[in-house]
């Protein structure tokens, strides 16, 4: 059997901004559609689901993350997740600038949940709390081959 990462979905309260603030980093839209019916409640398992989606994919073509907003039933408000809660994490994108992704965040009123930092002189990088409470992790490596 072979395995394929596909996508990660993320289900977000404001599918334009969180759009905007992923093709500011550089991701494209691949589509956009409104899924609901009966195949979407079975394979999301919601009665009644409806959400407005988009896909959008890293530049080097390898990467994608799945954008959902509810519609039905009513998307559910938690507390934005911390990095040691148990379940999805982050997402983690290599960046070749990290000044200029920070800027880019920053128009979207996304910043560092701390700063900076060095890891062994390989990378810089942080994590950023972005639209929807997303902890995006941004990469910059330090020693390019």
């Amino acid at each position: 059997m072979s395995i394929k990462l596909e996508n990660v979905g993320i289900a977000v309260r404001d599918l334009e901004a969180t759009i905007a603030f992923f093709t500011d980093l550089g991701l494209t839209v691949l589509g956009r559609d409104t899924v609901s019916g009966e195949w979407t409640d079975t394979a999301v398992g919601l009665d009644g689901n409806h959400a407005n989606i988009a896909m959008l994919q890293t530049p080097d073509g390898h990467g994608r993350l799945e954008l959902f907003e509810y519609v039905h039933p009513e998307a559910i408000e938690s507390e934005p997740t911390r990095p040691n809660d148990i379940g999805m994490h982050r997402v983690a994108f290599s960046v070749d600038n990290l000044e200029e992704a920070l800027e880019i965040a920053a128009t979207h009123g996304c910043f560092p949940l701390r700063g900076v930092a060095t890891y062994e002189d390989v990378y810089k990088l942080t994590y950023v709390r972005g639209p929807s409470g997303i902890i995006v992790m941004l990469a910059e490596e330090l020693k390019k081959n």
